[in-house]
């Protein structure tokens, strides 16, 4: 869910946002998500290598809690106009970091919720639903919410808030199922 939610909030809806919401020009809103995409591309690895040695619910918690905590400071940089551009970037790299220590070990973590003669369906169903639900929406929630409420910080509350179930479901998953061996 908070892989999902925070992914398209951070990753494809910013630019839009920034645009409708805070009348950034297209210029300037496009590179936002370079920015953010590269911070998630650099971090997927490291995190997927980090929770083959110490378990995917702590690296995925530290990804979602990092994004309940420093979602709306994120966007609060984006949106005050006398911020530099470096730390505006900082901030944006560091958002996409956040989503990528979920990304990582993501794949890995949903294979192993499942035993082999289900994998496949578990997986593809648990994934495609997270992401139909949590990302398919995520535009359709965060501009209408934005316009009814007139608050421009409603992407932040909507990635947070989201990631926030998602702490609370990986604390149910065991924390050492990356030493099992798949079967």
């Amino acid at each position: 869910m908070g892989w999902s939610a925070a992914g398209y909030t951070f990753l494809v809806v910013l630019p839009s946002h920034l645009q409708s919401a805070l009348g950034v020009s297209f210029r300037e809103a496009l590179p936002a998500a370079v920015l953010a995409n590269l911070g998630f591309a650099a971090s997927i690895l490291p995190a997927g290598m980090l929770s083959d040695r110490i378990g995917r619910r702590p690296v995925m918690l530290a990804g979602a809690l990092g994004v309940v905590v420093f979602a709306l400071p994120v966007l609060r940089v984006l949106q005050t106009p006398g911020d530099a551009p470096g730390v505006k970037a900082a901030a944006l790299l560091f958002a996409g970091a956040l989503i990528g220590l979920m990304a990582g070990p993501g794949p890995a973590m949903l294979a192993e919720m499942f035993p082999r003669r289900v994998r496949c369906t578990g997986l593809g169903l648990a994934y495609a639903l997270a992401n139909a639900v949590f990302s398919g929406c995520a535009g359709l929630v965060i501009t209408a919410l934005t316009a009814r409420t007139g608050n421009t910080a409603v992407p932040a509350y909507y990635a947070a808030g989201v990631c926030a179930l998602s702490c609370a479901a990986l604390l149910t998953l065991r924390g050492d199922d990356h030493r099992e061996p798949l079967r």
